[in-house]
């Protein structure tokens, strides 16, 4: 199985995605839409919901309620991400031991967080004169 999604940009430095029947735009330098740190952080705690919601349910809490959380990415000074902090706020009374071993779990089943791994570099092919 694949997933994929077509990037495309005429001009300038923002870009269309186009996945499936959805299409979002992102601009790198963030006036237009959110830029692109800003919509990875946007997709890792995207992802890093369900997998809080599945890390409770294995660890004895079936329904942490609303969750929310509020993603933050340190820059260094080559404006590059340098850090990752989550704060995360939950709905159901869970204790501090056991939301420490739900967070574990969560980033065991995140597959964003294991997508951020030294190793992943996209393979490429290039074409001039395409269009």
């Amino acid at each position: 199985m694949a997933k994929h999604a077509t990037t495309v940009s005429d001009e300038g430095y923002s870009a269309t995605n186009e996945v499936r029947d959805f299409e979002t735009t992102i601009d790198a330098n963030g006036e237009d839409a959110p830029d692109t740190l800003e919509a990875l952080l946007a997709a890792y705690g995207s992802c890093y919901v369900p997998a809080l919601r599945v890390g409770g349910q294995q660890r004895g809490v079936d329904d942490l309620g609303r969750i929310e959380i509020e993603s933050t990415g340190e820059l260094n000074d080559d404006d590059k991400l340098e850090s990752i902090h989550f704060d995360i706020r939950v709905e159901a009374d869970v204790d501090g031991d056991t939301g420490e071993e739900i967070i574990e779990r969560g980033f065991e089943l995140c597959k964003v967080h294991d997508a951020l791994k030294d190793g992943l570099h996209a393979d490429t092919s290039f074409e001039g004169n395409a269009f």
